[in-house]
């Protein structure tokens, strides 16, 4: 049992781990270089991955699937980790910093790393149930982001602001079209989804390779604070949500997808909200960095014990 189920957590974490380092790499060996990781990332962002989003939840009968239980659960904890941790943001100086660490110990990077783990863990067949659990998770951390950010900077949030930011996300207009799609079974012309399809099968291996060519070791320079939203974000998080959510029920791919999603690193989007909106944005980048390498470890040790006691 201990060896099957340790091999099981290597195969899910370690293509995506290559995969990073990767990306390492050939930056290191200038094959790619930073504005290749910045175009990279934005076409994940803008095109890709929205198109991911939008075939996975289309191509799914959303009223006689829509897992109830692990998205009301879902919802409930995040909001609560971030309502946890923006009461803790108050001890926190200088409040600059504050937004940042919030933002870092919480929001997760669940449309590319969590959708990959996901993936490599139970196989296509799970990625109907994480879209939808990312259909709503994502709008969540968006809001919530925003609003934490606006707050810790010492200004009223504009709700106007709020309402336009998740607008115009790109995840977020995906979503959106998608789900009448899915609700109510419109057929879509195939050439249509081809194309999609095409253009969504770039979104992990490209995202993958942007993190890995971004990590700087020069950015762990940082406060404690770095450390403790790391361990708050693949760590504790993770783990209490995944307990709590065993008690109450959860069993196999819903557990295993809250799991994944809950312990994905900081989500990269986090740095252009943290500097466009008002925050200390290097130790937002400094996080991005630490958690996505830590996480590979913890992850694969999250897994394992999942597996261990036949809870997935």
């Amino acid at each position: 049992m201990f060896s099957q189920s340790l091999a099981f957590a290597v195969d899910v974490t370690l293509p995506i781990t290559i995969i990073i380092l990767l990306g390492t790499f050939l930056k290191h060996i200038h094959w790619i270089n930073d504005e290749f990781a910045n175009i990279g990332s934005r076409l994940v962002f803008n095109l890709t991955l929205p198109c991911l989003l939008f075939v996975n939840i289309a191509k799914t009968d959303l009223s006689a699937n829509f897992p109830v239980s692990l998205i009301l659960f879902s919802a409930i904890a995040t909001t609560v980790v971030f309502i946890l941790f923006h009461w803790l943001a108050y001890f926190i100086q200088p409040q600059a910093v504050r937004g940042a660490f919030v933002q870092g110990a919480c929001r997760g990077n669940m449309g590319i790393i969590g959708l990959a783990f996901c993936v490599n863990a139970f196989g296509e067949d799970v990625l109907p149930l994480a879209s939808m659990y990312l259909s709503v998770i994502v709008i969540l951390y968006n809001v919530y982001s925003i609003l934490t950010l606006y707050y810790h900077r010492d200004t009223t949030p504009s709700w106007k602001n709020v309402m336009s930011s998740v607008a115009t996300n790109p995840l977020a207009v995906a979503i959106l079209l998608a789900l009448p799609v899915g609700m109510f079974d419109i057929p879509l012309p195939q050439i249509g989804l081809d194309t999609v399809n095409y253009i969504a099968g770039m979104t992990l291996p490209l995202a993958l390779l942007c993190a890995g060519a971004s990590i700087r070791l020069k950015e762990f320079q940082s406060s404690s604070l770095l450390y403790y939203a790391i361990a708050a974000k693949i760590i504790l998080i993770p783990f209490s949500v995944t307990l709590v959510g065993y008690l109450i029920g959860l069993r196999a791919q819903e557990l295993g997808v809250l799991y994944l999603m809950m312990a994905a690193p900081t989500a990269a989007a986090a740095y252009p909200m943290v500097r466009s909106i008002g925050g200390d944005y290097h130790l937002t980048a400094a996080i991005i960095v630490g958690a996505t390498f830590l996480s590979m470890f913890s992850t694969t040790i999250g897994l394992f014990l999942l597996r261990y006691f036949q809870w997935v």
